[in-house]
């Protein structure tokens, strides 16, 4: 049990400290006071996210700490600065999920908020889902497997694709221009050869008149004759000075080289390609490299980039294409699988919520409807992660109205009893400590007693805490705790005895002066005293 839960900084509350009864606890005071903030203290013990708007005026930082006792006893506290958040369990420093785990389980906390929980197809299955019986609640587990494994197949099936034509035209495609680029059998540097080679043959005739000038020149009609002229000559003189030998030798070598370049140029006009053929070869040739470059890169280098690229294109979609088959398969055998454990969960979920609705029943006749009528719809939808049903409670106050979704017919005061009912019913207050924020709310008179009634027989074997604005509700509490507020300060006393009964007269008409109103009170104190007595 919550032993004793302590405050500092916390909304407008400086300090507080509060120490819960065994059985009911109520906290009340005037609208504005800060009455939930108690609980909200609760919600940071629990592990709930911590927000900066918690922190009060009264320091940097909030701080949040409590008691419980069992078998063991537990400190818990939660510290909340402008930037962190920080947990400490019995004195360790911890984690808002560490708390989650540790203190989560003995604590549940029914806000004025949580109508969603009954108005919404994902409360409403939770709700169901807590009333599954050992043997049913593997089914919950079993779905999840199966949604599991049918995404997972799901995802092989969109790198597929949706549509295997599209898959084998693009193979087809890259395989064409795979065979289109190895056809053309280029090599790096082949296009600055054909450019080169496509300059000669165009001029050609041109190249072949320079080259017989050359010849005619370098021979021994031209420079070559001269030359041998020259070394002749110089030879003679040799003969008789031989200080001429470096010069003829000079002379000999220049003859020599002279006859090389010639050698040169002869096989260069002996290799002069004139062929008319050739060229329109070679402009082909240059007109298929430059089809390529358009649809394949700017260079030699791009376009067997872009073949590389193909190729492994190639390899993935033949390899997608390959398992395609057994793709399908094993997603027709997912989706029957999930389909299966879908009918069986929503076949348990039927079960529990014919039970749950029967429970719900019960705690709703003890709440103040004479002949309520409460069922739980559990339809067939497509397929989620948490199922394939949807979860509808219909309710009508009065078994003569027609039961309708309760979104749309109950009242805010139906709605908080209904709440109450359906989280006893589904054993979400079978923890160790139980608080209601104001689900109270749009409930009065005789409902308020009877509310107050069910809380407090709730509280025999719990701790149950109840922030209210009801007297009717207050005056069933075992300890009564009530929030003042002056300016920007919130505090949190005790009251007991007379103190009890002019907060009563308060709460009843407002003035707890007011001698009418005590008696209101004590009187009210007494009919909860007697409606609490076995």
């Amino acid at each position: 049990m919550l032993e004793e839960i302590v405050v500092t900084n916390l909304g407008l509350i400086p300090n507080a400290s509060i120490t819960p009864a065994e059985g009911l606890t109520v906290i009340t005071g005037e609208t504005g006071a800060g009455k939930t903030v108690m609980l909200g203290a609760l919600r940071l013990l629990i592990g709930e996210s911590a927000s900066r708007g918690l922190i009060g005026p009264h320091g940097d930082e909030a701080e949040v700490s409590a008691r419980f006792v069992g078998e063991t006893e537990i400190v818990v506290r939660r510290v909340v600065t402008s930037t962190r958040s920080k947990a400490y369990l019995s004195g360790a420093i911890s984690t808002a999920a560490a708390l989650r785990q540790e203190i989560g389980p003995r604590v549940s906390i029914v806000g004025q908020n949580d109508q969603h929980m009954i108005t919404s197809s994902r409360g409403v299955r939770r709700l169901v889902d807590q009333l599954l019986t050992e043997g049913e609640r593997p089914r919950v587990a079993e779905y999840e497997s199966a949604w599991s494994a049918l995404e997972t197949v799901q995802r092989e099936a969109d790198l597929l694709g949706s549509d295997h034509r599209a898959l084998a035209r693009e193979l087809e495609t890259v395989r064409f221009q795979m065979e289109e680029i190895d056809a053309a059998g280029f090599a790096p540097g082949d296009d600055e050869e054909l450019r080169g080679r496509v300059v000669r043959l165009r001029n050609a005739e041109s190249l072949a008149a320079a080259i017989h000038t050359a010849l005619h020149e370098l021979t021994d009609d031209g420079a070559g004759g001269h030359i041998a002229t020259a070394l002749r000559a110089l030879e003679d003189a040799m003969s008789i000075d031989p200080s001429l030998s470096d010069i003829t030798r000079q002379v000999t070598e220049s003859s020599t080289a002279l006859s090389a370049l010639a050698g040169e140029i002869a096989r260069y006009a002996s290799d002069l390609e004139m062929d008319p053929g050739r060229l329109d070869e070679t402009e082909q040739r240059i007109a298929l490299l430059g089809s390529l470059k358009r649809k394949y890169g700017d260079s030699l280098e791009d376009i067997e980039t872009f073949r590389e690229n193909a190729g492994v294109r190639e390899q993935e979609i033949s390899t997608l294409l390959t398992s395609a088959g057994a793709i399908a398969g094993r997603l027709e055998e997912a989706t029957s699988d999930l389909n299966q454990r879908g009918d069986a969960l929503r076949e348990a979920r039927i079960n529990a919520a014919n039970r749950l609705a029967d429970a719900a029943h019960s705690h709703l006749t003890e709440l103040g409807f004479a002949t309520p009528v409460v069922a739980i719809s559990v339809t067939r939808v497509r397929a989620g992660p948490k199922g394939a049903d949807s979860a509808t409670v219909l309710f009508a106050s009065d078994e003569s109205l027609q039961p309708a979704p309760v979104a749309a017919i109950a009242s805010g005061g139906e709605l908080s009893r209904l709440v109450l009912a359906l989280t006893l019913a589904s054993g979400s207050a079978d923890v160790d400590l139980v608080a209601f924020d104001e689900i109270d709310s749009g409930i009065g008179g005789a409902t308020a007693l009877a509310m107050g009634k069910k809380l407090a027989s709730l509280s025999n074997d719990r701790q149950v805490i109840g922030v209210t604005h009801l007297p009717q509700v207050a005056a069933f509490a075992d300890r009564h705790f009530v929030v003042r507020r002056s300016g920007a300060t919130t505090t949190i006393v005790e009251v007991r005895d007379g103190q009890r009964i002019e907060e009563l007269a308060r709460m009843l008409a407002g003035l707890s002066a007011s001698e009418k109103g005590r008696e209101h009170a004590t009187e009210l104190l007494a009919i909860a005293a007697a409606q609490r007595a076995p």
